[in-house]
């Protein structure tokens, strides 16, 4: 395997969460209370974070949907080194 390829593990759960997608999600609807949908967070944390990571904050995710959560705007944190990239643009 070469570096930077997405770890088999990360493949199988990408499948079955896009299984999901194709096969349940149009017969249940979305009924997500969040933005993006549980589904398409998982898809991002789990190529954002790689397997175990990513399945983290997705069940983390699919556990705070439910009719006592507000809801609303929750997107796939950074990785732990992607926001040292991010520089402010000096005024002037």
């Amino acid at each position: 395997m070469t570096a930077g390829a997405p770890h088999p593990g990360t493949w199988a759960l990408k499948g079955a969460v896009l299984a999901y997608q194709y096969t349940l999600r149009p017969v249940l609807g979305c009924n997500c209370r969040f933005y993006p949908s549980c589904s398409d967070y998982a898809l991002e944390a789990l190529g954002t974070h790689g397997a175990l990571r990513g399945a983290w904050f997705a069940g983390r995710r699919i556990l705070r949907c439910n009719p006592w959560h507000p809801g609303g705007y929750d997107p796939v944190p950074l990785s732990p080194g992607a926001g040292a990239a991010i520089q402010p643009v000096p005024k002037g």
